[in-house]
Order: C-alpha cells, then structure tokens, then sequence
C-alpha cells in the first residue's frame, strides 16, 4: 500500500457521500453516544477549536467508578491506544504512546491542561521530554478528550500522533475534597525482594463569590519504587589477578548473548509535593478571565543493590572478579550511576481570558510559562561503597530550562450557531529553552560545582497562522477543511566539553511550511457516522536532538546540528454506529512520515569513518497502516453492567534508510503490533461500582534494526497481559472508599525497565 492510497479512498467516501446524500433522509449531524462508560466519542461542543476528528474521552465519575487512580496518568490507562510509561507511582520519566509511535517519539504528541501545554518539547525521548503531569492532580480532573491524528488546524505538527485535552474543575459554589491514599507492591525478581510502599493525601477545595471563583488543589506523595535497572557484564580475559566474589547471576541479554547479573539499581524513594491555585473572574456574563498557579517539587533519593559477595560476605560494587571461573570488569561506574539524589522545583503560569457566549463570534487569548527553576541530580563518580559517603562527583543540571506559548483564537458562525459555517482560526507562538550543564563536583553529596564538565544549550521558537472551516454541505454532510502556516527556527545552540575537549556554537537554522488539513464527516441516518480525514504535519526537532554531544572514546562531537523537520502525511477512514446505551468504531489508519527523526547508529563525525555511535538522525521513509475497533455497552445481560474495550493492529516498518541500510524493512522501533484493552464494570446499586479490567501489548523491538530477539529480559520490550480490579462504595454523600489491585495476575513483564508487579491499593476520601 502505497503513501496516497487512504488519501484516494477518503477522496472515493467523499465523492460517494456527495452522491448519495440528495437521496437520503434528512438526519441529525451527530449520533447520540453515551457519556457514561469509560471510553467515549464526544468533546464539549463549546470547543474553540471545533474539529471532526476522532476522539476517545473519559471524565471525572467514570475515573471515580473504575480506575486506580493515584496519579492523573493512570486515569488515561483504558483508553485506545493511549499507554503511559509510568515505572512506578510518582515517576516523572512517563512519556506516552500513540497509535503509531512508541515511548521514546515524546514530541510526537501534545498534552494540554486547559489549553496549557504541558508537553516537554525541549526533547523527544523517555527521560527528560516527558510531559509535566505532576502539574495536575486526579482529584482536578473533569474531563479528558484524546484527539487521534494530525488532522485540526488548531494544533501543531507535534499532533502527529494524538493531542490528550485534559479539562481540570472549576466550582460554581463552595466544595471540596480530602482524600487519603496506601499502595503496597509485593515485588520479587531475581536476587531483589520487598515490598513498596505509596502513601498519599491530597486536598482541593473551591468556590464561587459572586463574579470571582477559585480552585486550590495540594498533594504530598512519599512513594518507594522496585529497582529501574540492573547492572550486568560480560565475560573478559581471564586473569588470575581477579578476586573470586559469589552472588553473580546467569542472564541472557536482548540480544541473546550471556552476561552476567550483577545486581539491582536506581531504586527511587520519592516525596512530591504538588499545588494548584486558579483564580477565575466573570469581567461580562460571556467573558471570563482565569490565572493558574501551579508549583511542583520532587525529591528523588536512588539507591542500588550489589548480589555480588566478597570472602568476607561484604558486597562488591567494582573491580576485577572471578564468577564461577570467569572473569569480568566491573567499571566504577557500573552501580554508581545508578545511585543519586535528583531535586525539581518546577512553577508553571498561564493567564487566560475569552469569550464563550456561543453566539457570532467567540474568542480565546492563553498565555504559559513553564520554568524548571530548580532542576538537579547528583550522582558519584567514584566506585561504591567508597562513594556512598561521598568524594567526587557530577552534578547534571537543567535549572533555566523551560517554554513559554502564546495562543490566539477565534470561532465565527456567520449564519448563527446552527449555520451552514463554523470558522476557527489563530494564531500560536512558542519558544523552547535548554540548558543542561554537567558539573564537576569534589562531593556528590552537598559540595557546590567545581568545573563545567559538559554543556548543552538552544534554543527553539516557532510562529503559527491557522484557519478552518467546518462547512454543512447538507444536513448529513460536514467538510472541514484547513490549513497551518508555521515558521520555525532554532539558534544559540551551543556546546562544550571539558574532556574530550568541545566548543561549539551551532548555526542557526529555519524552516518554514503549509500544513494542509481535510475532514469529511457523514451521517446518513442519526445513528450512523462515517468520516474520511487527510493532513499533513511538520514536526520541527527539538533542541536536545539538535544539540546533543556523542562521545567515543576519546572523541566527542555533536553529530547534526542541521537536522530535518518530519514531514508527515496522515489519513484515516473511520465509521462508527451507535445505539440506545452503546456504540462501536471501526478505524482504519495511515502514516507516511519521511526524514523521521530517530535514534539510529551511523558515523559521528565523517572524519573518522569508523567510529560509530546512536544519535538522532533523519531517517529516510517510515510508514505505518492499522486498524483499530472500539465498542461499548450498557446494561449487558444484567442491569447495570457496562463493558468497554477496543484492539489495534498496526504494522511499522522503514522503508528507507540511507544511513544505515540493516534497518530498512524493519519494525519501527518500542511500537507493539497488536494492542488491546477491556474494561467490565457493575454498579448493582447506586453506592457500589465493582470493575475488572485488562489490558495486553504484543512485545516490540527496542532497536532500529531489530537485533533484539529476546524481549523478556531487562532493555528488552516484552508482550504483556495486565488485569485490575477496582471496588468504590459511596457511603454517604460525604464519605467515599476505594480499593484495587492493579496487576492482579502478578505478572513480570519489561518495557526496557522492569514494571511494578502486583501492587495493592486503598482510598478514603471525604466531600463537602
């Protein structure tokens, strides 16, 4: 299937629906879908950025009948295609997926608290390019809306994928929330067994005086996590210099070959602490004014754990040993680098105001500044123990880093609400800021740095035009078609290192492209809907791709700091058909993205041709084509009982690669073929809501070139099936109480990183 043949057949529903509609029954515009099960089909109609596309919701009472919520990530678990790599509770290295990228395409998607970007687009990776979800609570959680595909005007190219809109509450008189929470996971893997446990307490309480109205929201968190790593090692010469330890254990890598487990790392003991202060002011009945507050800290302890023992029974961390008569090399580094201290004081600011009189003409002025003003960990650079009581070592930092946005909006309704035009049209600017030295430091613990060991900074800024139009051709027909004009450049990007030695200004770059957007939406009878959807995306690199330095022994350089925007053509065919208590989608999708951006090894500098190493590169042609149903149910076989579920094929494969030739035909790197999840809940009476929940992932490959075949193994990316339970009794109007078990099944999976195993949890909670 070639890179135009969904475009050609959204062309044939279209040409098809225009025929057939002068014969057909006058019908609503929408069908009636349910809003009270966890997955359904329709956003707020007073959205500014009125769009056709297919999206998946979920709200506040069905995350309170169904889910194990302790952080606002999990209230997205069940929906289509949408997994958060959250480790463990509390982890800010969460990136999502999308229906066609894996964990590690973070830019290729976009989360927004209203209307408050809180998408990391200084990188696009799994670590530090993860959105900012600590910035909003469970418990401030009204609605979330998933937009799939890049086919709205209205966001950018990062759309690719998906845009998750998460709505947060806003009171219309006094009420508030106490909400007091416990996790425990049971965890045994190899040499490493314990239990983890979670305390949580949060508060919200809010208002509404006259023409003014506030929500303060505050949560402390204190949780503990299993290991994140191990540390392994391969076989040397042998040498009779090495000391005989015990405790080594048989492993097999990804790759398939033997290795050595050595021992557990980067086990995090974390305390957050997280508020929110909104202030809303009414200036007119139709126009509103709001200022938002956020503030979030985190203090991330990060200890390991060595299997291995000396004669004298005491752990080993280093050096040269003997392991059943093999010889191995144990860098200082091996369990170091997994023992640090990280420290996040975040603050982020937005200040809105816009109109939502659903009258002519409404409009939107948003304005964010997200600040990392306190970003740090320290690590040692000396081998353990020795290092635990501290002497040298580095402190990373990314104090400064941050992004700032301006968005413009405007809808007008020429012929009134129900007219014949709905046209929606702004414009957006932001700027994306790195700053990430690394420090000598003459003690890791508490010294002050020493030397500039390393530095990577830029900067990003991208301007924005964009209009469309949703047109009522008949009464069973809407085309909305737009457009996106985005300028965008990168500049300041500088780059040093102490050893090896590195000074580097980058030069600037600039680009600037069309984004061409088209929905059809049919609806020949009332409970039928069918939509044909083409765009195209730019997605612009951000700064860490940009910037990044590769060191090879002796030899450090930033590989391309000339890197190409992806350039994305996207098309989908979805029909849906719905029913008194129920609905079902069938989706059939489309990707074409050439110069993707993806970490692959190549040459790092083309004066030395044989060294090699993995960096970010434009890679040729990637595609992927799937297919995804989603269907749910009220009132099945008994009275009260709602199933929800949907499963996704999709198949990736790179199709052109000149940089590295092995990689072409390959699967696309961490994206599963086949994803599914189901969720059954019984609400028996109106106090009690008992649900049973799974979910399952095929394995995926973690590299390029898919020279990883053993994926149950740590860096692997293994198949997987899930199941939770969920229990919420409602004792009275004030008091309510929840308990759960997620991974029930206790089952042992990895996603590079070992995930949580069965994990126990309860909740109590008081409203007023």
């Amino acid at each position: 299937m070639n890179k135009l043949c969904l475009a050609s057949a959204s062309a044939l529903v279209l040409s098809a629906a225009v025929a057939s509609t002068a014969a057909a029954a006058s019908a609503a515009d929408q069908p009636t879908a349910s809003d009270e099960v966890v997955v359904t089909a329709q956003r707020p109609t007073n959205a500014i950025d009125q769009s056709q596309n297919t999206v998946e919701s979920v709200d506040a009472s069905q995350i309170q009948a169904s889910v194990n919520a302790t952080t606002v990530e999990d209230t997205l678990k069940y929906l289509p295609d949408v997994f958060i790599r959250q480790r463990h509770i509390g982890d800010t290295q969460d990136p999502i997926t999308t229906r066609t990228s894996g964990v590690g395409s973070s830019a290729r998607s976009l989360v927004y608290a209203d209307g408050v970007l809180l998408s990391a687009l200084i990188g696009n990776n799994n670590t530090n390019a993860s959105p900012r979800w600590g910035m909003i609570s469970p418990e401030e959680v009204q609605r979330i809306d998933v937009l799939y595909g890049p086919f709205s005007a209205a966001f950018p190219g990062n759309s690719i994928g998906e845009v998750v809109e998460i709505a947060t509450k806003m009171p219309d008189h006094l009420q508030g929330t106490i909400t007091t929470e416990g996790a425990w996971q049971d965890f045994s893997q190899y040499d490493t067994h314990n239990t983890y446990p979670t305390g949580r307490i949060s508060g919200v309480v809010g208002d509404r005086i006259g023409k003014w109205s506030f929500w303060l929201s505050a949560d402390h968190t204190d949780t503990e996590a299993q290991p994140l790593l191990y540390v392994t090692a391969s076989p040397t010469t042998a040498s009779s210099a090495a000391k005989p330890v015990t405790g080594g254990l048989p492993y097999v890598a990804r790759t398939g070959a033997p290795v050595e487990l050595l021992g557990a790392g980067a086990q995090e003991h974390q305390t957050i602490d997280n508020a929110t202060l909104k202030v809303a002011y009414d200036l007119t009945p139709d126009v509103t004014a709001a200022y938002e507050l956020g503030f979030f800290q985190n203090s991330d302890d990060a200890g390991v754990q060595s299997y291995l023992k000396n004669a004298a029974g005491q752990p080993v961390y280093a050096g040269l040993v003997s392991i059943g008569g093999k010889t191995y090399t144990i860098a200082n580094s091996a369990f170091s680098n997994d023992l640090y201290n990280l420290t996040e004081d975040h603050v982020m600011q937005s200040l809105s105001i816009g109109s939502h009189s659903g009258g002519v003409f409404d409009w939107s002025a948003i304005a964010s500044l997200y600040d990392y003003a306190k970003d740090r960990q320290r690590n040692p650079s000396t081998a353990l123990p020795g290092g635990y009581a501290g002497g040298a070592g580095l402190i990373t930092s990314l104090n400064g880093s941050g992004w700032e946005t301006l968005d413009l909006k405007g809808i007008w309704r020429p012929q009134g609400a129900d007219g014949q035009n709905l046209v929606s049209f702004g414009a957006h600017y932001d700027r994306f800021k790195l700053d990430s030295p690394k420090y000598n430091t003459t003690d890791w613990l508490e010294d002050a740095p020493t030397t500039t060991a390393s530095l990577a900074a830029g900067k990003t800024e991208t301007e924005a035009l964009w209009a469309q139009d949703q047109i009522r051709l008949t009464s069973q027909l809407k085309l909305t078609v737009g457009a996106r004009y985005e300028w965008w450049s990168a500049f300041d990007g500088l780059n040093y290192s102490l050893s090896p030695a590195l000074d580097t200004h980058q030069p600037s770059l600039s680009a600037d492209h069309v984004s061409p957007k088209a929905v059809l939406a049919y609806t020949p009878w009332q409970d039928w809907r069918f939509t044909a959807s083409v765009g195209k995306a730019y997605r612009f690199p951000t700064v860490e791709e940009l910037y990044q330095s590769v060191t090879t022994g002796a030899t450090l350089s930033v590989p391309n700091p000339n890197l190409k925007p992806e350039d994305d053509t996207s098309a989908e065919l979805a029909g849906e058909k719905s029913w008194t208590g129920g609905r079902v989608r069938l989706s059939l999708f489309g990707e074409w993205i050439d110069n993707a951006l993806i970490s692959q090894t190549g040459v790092v500098t083309p004066t030395l041709p044989t060294v090699l190493a993995s960096f970010t590169q434009n890679v040729d042609g990637t595609r992927a084509l799937g297919v995804e149903l989603v269907a749910d149910q009220h009132d099945v076989l008994i009275k009260g009982l709602e199933l929800s579920g949907w499963i996704t094929y999709v198949d990736g494969k790179i199709l052109a690669d000149a940089g590295y030739a092995k990689a072409v035909g390959k699967q696309l790197p961490q994206l599963p073929r086949l994803r599914a999840a189901a969720v059954a809940t019984w609400r028996p009476s109106p106090p009690w809501a008992f649900t049973l929940a799974g979910r399952y992932s095929d394995r995926s490959f973690g590299t390029i070139d898919n020279t990883d075949p053993v994926a149950s193994t740590f860096t692997g990316f293994g198949a997987y099936f899930v199941a939770d339970i969920h229990v919420r009794y409602q004792f009275d109007r004030h008091w309510a109480g929840e308990a759960g078990v997620d991974n029930i099944g206790d089952r042992t999976y990895f996603l590079y990183h070992p995930f949580p195993q069965r994990t126990v949890l309860a909740k109590l909670a008081y409203s007023f």
